[in-house]
């Protein structure tokens, strides 16, 4: 039987940037309050603050309205730009509950633009883990990629 602090998920995809413009697309506070809320319809409340260094934190505060907000503090464990990100993350729902979880990032030249590989473990159920996989990451990179197709002075700060 697999223990849950196991349970793990990895991820590819290709994204159409550089390792450097992707990394500081999915690391910098002000390019993530865009690509964060860029194919919503509606504006929501989006607060990022980041403090990129080994022992530094990112704190993202996002979610349609005050009364559904979902909280997000990432402690940095390996920050290796453009190549690997590694954090602790602690995140919260609406509801109270708290999940925390190990995220590995890295990007890798691929063509003509950069595979980034999401390692992410220590999900409390299959469930969490699975929604994981098939949305929250998936919504992530659609974002990004967006962010990245712009093309605008911002994707290339």
């Amino acid at each position: 039987m697999t223990e849950t602090s196991d349970l793990q998920l990895r991820l590819t995809r290709h994204l159409p940037a550089s390792p450097e413009q992707v990394f500081d697309a999915y690391t910098d506070a002000e390019k993530q309050k865009i690509w964060f809320s860029i194919l919503d319809e509606e504006p929501g409340i989006v607060e990022i603050e980041v403090d990129l260094r080994v022992g530094g934190q990112q704190t993202a505060i996002w979610g349609p309205s005050p009364d559904q907000l979902f909280r997000e503090t990432q402690t940095f464990l390996v920050v290796d730009r453009p190549h690997r990100l590694v954090t602790e993350s602690v995140g919260s729902g609406p509801d109270g509950m708290t999940m925390t979880t190990r995220v590995e990032v890295t990007f890798e030249p691929d063509g003509d633009g950069t595979l980034v590989t999401v390692i992410q473990s220590g999900f409390p159920a299959v469930e969490v883990r699975d929604f994981f996989t098939q949305e929250v990451w998936v919504g992530a990179f659609a974002r990004i990629e967006a962010y990245l197709r712009r093309g605008t002075t911002a994707a290339n700060r």
